[in-house]
């Protein structure tokens, strides 16, 4: 005698970019039927860039893309709501050549820093407010190259700057190929008063998309846990992600493998709440509304709460 029909499965429409990480987790729901353990269909668009996420965001096109969470905020100040829920810590750092003599960051006075990303870069922006409060202007005390991540990585390595503020995952390369970290950003996000890294990418759905799915979003957040809890336990489920790291030596792939780890979000959503919000009246009175918009304060609404336990 044949059960009951399952129910059918609610379809969320999820943005990644195939460079990013998103789509290595992605890749464990998919082999481990995470998705329809939750009771989801996801339908997935690939993106060429994280501004394209942003366009189909914003356009209704997706129903969750990976963001930056600045620019949730500026949106949000801008009338578009928005809600953000935190996805990954991982952050970069100034990078130097192992045999530098450069040996804090004092030292960066009179060289060449490439900045990863345009002047307001959040990295960058909370690497020189750090570095302000030690009474080092960088930006006028340093010869500034700014540009496209892969550009300040070729040029860190062949030899055009003497210091690097990159993205984690081009850190992490740098790092395997014999660089070492000059000030980490999570270290300058505690110089600010942060207790805890700060998660600034993360999971963006239109806000009532969220409130009118509440029970899809938080089974959504719940899975993308799992996947995640799987990623920091199994080794063997990183060679199986291997292929889609397009890495080529082991050295690489196993710090991306880390920086990835660390970068899962561990602190409470509330705690998370109170750093992110002493972090942007730093970055609000360095940024202005160019970054922001007209906030001077973090909407504490900004953040999604799911009702499931374990927020």
């Amino acid at each position: 005698m044949s059960g009951a029909p399952a129910p059918a499965a609610d379809t969320l429409r999820v943005g990644f970019q195939a460079t990013g990480t998103f789509a290595w987790v992605l890749d464990v729901i998919r082999r481990h039927g995470l998705a329809e353990r939750a009771g989801l269909e996801l339908r997935a668009s690939e993106f060429a860039s994280p501004d394209a996420g942003k366009l189909a965001i914003n356009s209704g096109a997706v129903d969750v893309a990976i963001s930056d969470w600045l620019w949730v905020a500026r949106e949000r100040a801008l009338g578009s709501k928005l809600v953000f829920y935190p996805y990954s810590s991982a952050v970069g750092a100034v990078m130097v050549k192992a045999d530098s003599p450069i040996k804090d960051i004092s030292g960066l006075k009179g060289r060449v820093l490439a900045v990863a990303g345009g002047p307001l870069d959040k990295s960058w922006l909370i690497v020189r407010a750090a570095a302000l409060k030690r009474g080092i202007d960088l930006r006028r005390e340093t010869t500034l190259q700014y540009g496209a991540p892969p550009l300040m990585f070729q040029k860190m390595q062949q030899g055009e700057a003497d210091a690097n503020l990159n993205f984690w995952n081009f850190c992490a390369r740098l790092e395997a190929s014999g660089f070492r970290s000059l000030l980490d950003v999570h270290d300058a996000e505690r110089e600010l008063g942060a207790a805890e890294p700060i998660a600034m990418v993360g999971y963006v759905f239109p806000e009532a998309f969220a409130s009118t799915h509440r029970g899809a979003v938080d089974r959504f957040l719940a899975m993308t846990k799992a996947a995640n809890d799987i990623l920091a336990s199994s080794d063997a489920e990183w060679d199986a992600l291997r292929p889609l790291m397009k890495v080529q030596d082991e050295a690489t792939f196993r710090a991306l493998r880390d920086r990835t780890r660390a970068g899962l979000p561990k602190q409470p959503l509330d705690a998370e709440i109170a750093d992110a919000g002493k972090l942007f009246r730093t970055l609000a009175d360095l940024g202005g509304p160019e970054l922001v918009g007209p906030a001077k304060e973090l909407d504490v609404h900004l953040y999604y709460h799911p009702s499931v336990s374990g927020d």
